[in-house]
C-alpha cells in the first residue's frame, strides 16, 4: 500500500517537471546564499585557529605590563626567582608598502612552534645557531619570502608554510634589532611546567599583570562582530529563499488535490498521507541542499578574497583567501535546507491534516481571512515593540540585531494589512466597473501573494538600508580621507638618521614638514597608538572632531590635554573632560574626540613634548610634507633618487586615496552582491506565487471575459496587477529601509565597529530600486500574462460547466 502510495505522489513530479525544478532552485538559492556566509565565516575563523596554534597563542597564562613594554631586568628578575616564563617582543613592521607583524621570541625558552620545526625538518635544515645569534634568521611563509628578500637590510629568509602570510617570526634579540627596541619586552609567556615553590609575582614584579587565555583579546573575538553582520544578512537571504519554497509547496498541494481526495477516498489514513508527504519534502530538501552547497561553495570561493583583504584591512586579521571544504558548514547547510524547507512546507501540512475528509485543499480551503490578516498585523506590531524594548532594556550588539529582526519580521507581518488598507483606499477613487473590478481582484488575491510580497519588502528594504548605509560610509569616508590626508607627500626613512638627513633638506623648499611620530602601547581596552604631532595650523583647521572642549587645541599643544578616537572614546566611555590614563603615575585630560574610520584599535594624540616624557627615545622617521600640489610628483622622484628610498617610501597623497578608496570598496563588496542575490531571489518568489495562483484563478477571470474583456486585456490587466502591488511594497519598504539604515548606523554599527556615521539620503537610487522593482514585477508576471494569453476559450468555457 505504501509504495503504491509513494508512486502516486512521485508521478506528479513527473507530471510537473517545472514545478519540481523551481521547488528545487528555491531549495538550493536559500542553502546556497546561506552557506556561502557560513562558509566564509568559517574558513575567515579556521584560519585564525591555524595562525594561533602556528604562534601558540591563547594556550597559556601570560604576564603584560598596563603601562607599556616591560623591561629586559625584569625577566632577568623573573627567571632567577625561579618563574619559568618565555619573553615575546611583536610590533607592526612595514615592508613594501605593507604592514607585516612581527613577531621575535625566545628560542631557548618559548614552547616548540610549528614554523621552527617544520624549518628543522626540512631537506636544508638550518644550524641552530644561526637562528640565535646575529645575524639570526627570518622565517616567513612561501608567498612573503620574496617581498622580504628584495630588502637588503634584512637578515637571511627561510621559507615555512606553518606561519600567516603576513607574520614575520624571529629570535627576539634580532626583533629588538628591527623594530629599534632594545631591552624591551611586548609580553612573558607563563610555561606550563613551573616549581612547587614560587615568589609571588607581587613581590619580584608587582606592576605587571598575569592575565589567563581566555582573557586575552584574539583575531577572532576582534572579528565576531564583522562575522554576526555576514551571518545576520545570509539568515536574511536565507528567509527570502524560503518563500520560494513556501509558494512551489502550495502550489503543488493545489494541483495535487484530486489525487489527495482520491488517495483519501481509497482509505489512505490522513496521518500516513502526511507522514509521506513528509519524507518527500525532507528528500527533496536534501538534494536542493546539495545543490545549493555547491552554489555557495563557487559563491563563498568568488566572495572570500574581498572578504579576505576587508579582514586583514580593518582587523590584521591573517586570513588566506583560497576556500577549502569545511564539514561544518557543509552539515550546517544541509540541516538549514531540511530545516528550512519542512519550516515553509509545515503550515500547509498542518491545514492539510485538519481537512475533513474528500475536502482537498482548494482555493477556498486554503484562502486567509480577514480575522487570520489582523492577528497577523498584532503578532507584527508585537515584534516591532519587543524588539525596540529589549533594546533599550539591555542595550549591546546581540539586543541591536534582536532590534532590527523585530523591525523586519513586524514589518513583514505588517504588510498584508497595510496593502489590504492601501488598495481599499485606492479603490474608492477607480471609475468604471473595470477599475473597480481590478482594485477588488487584487484584494482577494492579495492572501496568495502576500508571503512573496513579504520577502519583496525584506529584499528592497535591505537593498535601501544597507545601500543607504555604504553610500553614508562612502561620502562620509570620501570627507574625512579629505581632512586626514592633508599633507601632498609621506616620506618613510630608513632610520632615525636618514630621517634627520631628509628633514634638513626639505625644510627650505616645502611649506612644513609634519613629523608622524608614534608608540604602541597597553591599555584596558587593548592597544593604543600614542601619537605625537608639531602645532601646525592643518592640525587646527582640517582634523575632524566629534566632540571637544573648549580651546582644543591650546591645550593638547601645551601638552596639558589628549584626543582620542571615537573608538577608544565609546569602547572606554571616555569624552571631554575626562582622564586618560597612560601609566599609573601619568594622566592628561580628554580635550577632544576625532572621527577615525577604518581603524579597529584606540588611538591618542599629544604634542611632540608631551610624546617625548611618555615615551623618550620614539623614532622619527615618517613625515607629511606640506608643499605645493604640482610640484609633489617632482618632489616625490627627487627623494627616491637623492636618498637611496624606494619606491614605496615616497607615497603621493593622490595614490594613498586612491588605496585607501580601493579598500574601501572591496569592504562591501560582499554586502553589495548579497543585497544583489537577495532582490533576484525575491523577485522568483512572485513568479512562484503568481504560478500557484494561476490554477486557482479562472474561477474570477472567466466571468470578466465572458462580459467581454478579451484575453489580451485580461493578459495586461495581469502585469497591471503585478506592478501595482510591487510599487505598493516598495513604496512601503522605503520607510522600513530608512529606519533600518538608521539601526545600522547608529546601534548596529556603533556596537560592532566603534564609530558612529552620519546618515544621508540618496533619492536617485531610491528610482533605480523602483525601476528595477517594477521590471522584477513584470518579468516574474510575464509568464502568468503568457499563459492568460494562449488560454483555450474552451478552458474558460468549462468554469461555467463545472462546479468550482
Amino acid at each position: 500500500m505504501t509504495a503504491a502510495i509513494v508512486q502516486a505522489l512521485l508521478s506528479h513530479w513527473r507530471t510537473h517537471r517545472l514545478l519540481l525544478a523551481t521547488l528545487l532552485i528555491g531549495i538550493a538559492l536559500a542553502t546556497g546564499l546561506w552557506s556561502a556566509v557560513q562558509a566564509i565565516n568559517a574558513e575567515a575563523r579556521a584560519s585564525y585557529a591555524q595562525a594561533n596554534a602556528q604562534l601558540a597563542l591563547g594556550q597559556f597564562d601570560e604576564l603584560r605590563d598596563p603601562a607599556g613594554d616591560i623591561p629586559l631586568s625584569r625577566y632577568v628578575d623573573l627567571r632567577r626567582a625561579g618563574w619559568q616564563v618565555a619573553a615575546v617582543l611583536e610590533g607592526s613592521y612595514r615592508v613594501g608598502g605593507r604592514n607585516l607583524r612581527l613577531m621575535g621570541v625566545d628560542m631557548v625558552a618559548y614552547p616548540a612552534l610549528p614554523a621552527v620545526i617544520d624549518a628543522e625538518q626540512s631537506t636544508n635544515p638550518p644550524d641552530p645557531a644561526d637562528i640565535l645569534t646575529a645575524p639570526g634568521r627570518l622565517l616567513v611563509s612561501p608567498d612573503l619570502a620574496p617581498l622580504l628578500r628584495e630588502q637588503n637590510a634584512l637578515p637571511p629568509i627561510l621559507t615555512t608554510t606553518a606561519l600567516p602570510s603576513d607574520v614575520i617570526l624571529t629570535d627576539i634579540g634580532v626583533a629588538e634589532t628591527l623594530l629599534n627596541k632594545p631591552g624591551a619586552i611586548s609580553r612573558l609567556v607563563v610555561l606550563p611546567d613551573q616549581p612547587h615553590v614560587l615568589p609571588p609575582l607581587s613581590e619580584i614584579a608587582p606592576e605587571l599583570e598575569r592575565v589567563g587565555p581566555a582573557s586575552q583579546i584574539d583575531t577572532a573575538q576582534l572579528t565576531d562582530s564583522f562575522h554576526l553582520n555576514l551571518s545576520a544578512f545570509g539568515l536574511l537571504s536565507f528567509a527570502v529563499g524560503l518563500f520560494i519554497v513556501h509558494g512551489t509547496v502550495g502550489l503543488a498541494f493545489a494541483q495535487r488535490r484530486g489525487m489527495i481526495r482520491t488517495l483519501r477516498a481509497l482509505g489512505v489514513s490522513i496521518r500516513r498521507l502526511v507522514w509521506l508527504i513528509l519524507a518527500e519534502l525532507t528528500l527533496l530538501a536534501l538534494i536542493g541542499g546539495a545543490l545549493g552547497l555547491v552554489l555557495g561553495f563557487f559563491l563563498a570561493g568568488a566572495l572570500l578574497p574581498d572578504v579576505a583583504a576587508t579582514l586583514r584591512g580593518l582587523y590584521g586579521a591573517p586570513v588566506t583567501g583560497q576556500m577549502s571544504l569545511q564539514p561544518e558548514w557543509a552539515l550546517a547547510g544541509l540541516a538549514m535546507a531540511v530545516f528550512g524547507t519542512l519550516l515553509a512546507s509545515g503550515h500547509a501540512l498542518w491545514r492539510l491534516s485538519q481537512l475533513p475528509l474528500l475536502a482537498g485543499p482548494g482555493l477556498q480551503a486554503w484562502r486567509s481571512s480577514g480575522s487570520r490578516r489582523g492577528f497577523t498585523g498584532i503578532a507584527g506590531f508585537a515584534l516591532i515593540v519587543g524588539g525596540v524594548v529589549i533594546y533599550l532594556s539591555f542595550g549591546g550588539l546581540i539586543a541591536g540585531f534582536i532590534l532590527l529582526g523585530g523591525l523586519l519580521t513586524g514589518a513583514a507581518l505588517l504588510l498584508p494589512l497595510l496593502l489590504s488598507f492601501a488598495i481599499s483606499q485606492l479603490a474608492r477613487t477607480a471609475q468604471g466597473p473595470v477599475a473597480q473590478w481590478v482594485w477588488a481582484d487584487m484584494r482577494a488575491q492579495l492572501p496568495g501573494l502576500s508571503l512573496a510580497l513579504m520577502a519583496l519588502l525584506l529584499a528592497l528594504a535591505a537593498n535601501i538600508g544597507v545601500g543607504t548605509m555604504v553610500s553614508s560610509f562612502r561620502l562620509t569616508f570620501v570627507g574625512w580621507l579629505d581632512q586626514r590626508l592633508t599633507s601632498e607627500l609621506y616620506v618613510t626613512a630608513t632610520d632615525n638618521q636618514q630621517g634627520r638627513e631628509v628633514s634638513d633638506w626639505l625644510r627650505p623648499q616645502v611649506d612644513a614638514i609634519l613629523p608622524i611620530r608614534s608608540v604602541e602601547l597597553e591599555h584596558e581596552t587593548g592597544p593604543l597608538f600614542l601619537y605625537g604631532v608639531v602645532d601646525d595650523p592643518v592640525y587646527r583647521q582640517n582634523w575632524p572632531l566629534i566632540a571637544s572642549a573648549s580651546d582644543v587645541w591650546d591645550k593638547t599643544m601645551a601638552g596639558n590635554a589628549v584626543l582620542i578616537n571615537e573608538q577608544l572614546a565609546r569602547r572606554a566611555n571616555l569624552w571631554p573632560g575626562d582622564d586618560l590614563q597612560f601609566s599609573p603615575a601619568r594622566a592628561l585630560k580628554i580635550a577632544g574626540v576625532y572621527s577615525d574610520y577604518g581603524n579597529p584599535t584606540g588611538q591618542a594624540i599629544v604634542s611632540m613634548q608631551q610624546l617625548n616624557l611618555i615615551s623618550p627615545g620614539v623614532e622619527t622617521r615618517r613625515f607629511g610634507i606640506r608643499m605645493d600640489p604640482g610640484r609633489a610628483a617632482e618632489m616625490a622622484q627627487t627623494l627616491r633618487t637623492r636618498f637611496d628610498l624606494p619606491r614605496q617610501a615616497v607615497v603621493q597623497q593622490a595614490a594613498m586615496k586612491a588605496q585607501s578608496l580601493a579598500i574601501f570598496e572591496k569592504t562591501f563588496v560582499v554586502t553589495s552582491a548579497l543585497n544583489v542575490l537577495t532582490l533576484g531571489v525575491a523577485g522568483f518568489a512572485i513568479l512562484t506565487s503568481l504560478l500557484t495562483l494561476w490554477t486557482q484563478r479562472l474561477p474570477q477571470i472567466a466571468p470578466v471575459w465572458a462580459l467581454g474583456l478579451n484575453r489580451a486585456q485580461l493578459s495586461r490587466l495581469e502585469l497591471l496587477r503585478s506592478v501595482l502591488l510591487a510599487a505598493l511594497t516598495a513604496c512601503l519598504a522605503l520607510p522600513l529601509g530608512l529606519v533600518l539604515a538608521w539601526v545600522l548606523l547608529t546601534v548596529i554599527n556603533v556596537q560592532a565597529f566603534g564609530w558612529r556615521l552620519p546618515m544621508y539620503v540618496f533619492p536617485w537610487d531610491w528610482i533605480v530600486l523602483l525601476l528595477l522593482t517594477l521590471l522584477a514585477a513584470m518579468i516574474a508576471a510575464a509568464l502568468p500574462a503568457l499563459r492568460m494569453l494562449r488560454l483555450p476559450p474552451a478552458d474558460l468555457l468549462k468554469v461555467f460547466a463545472n462546479e468550482r
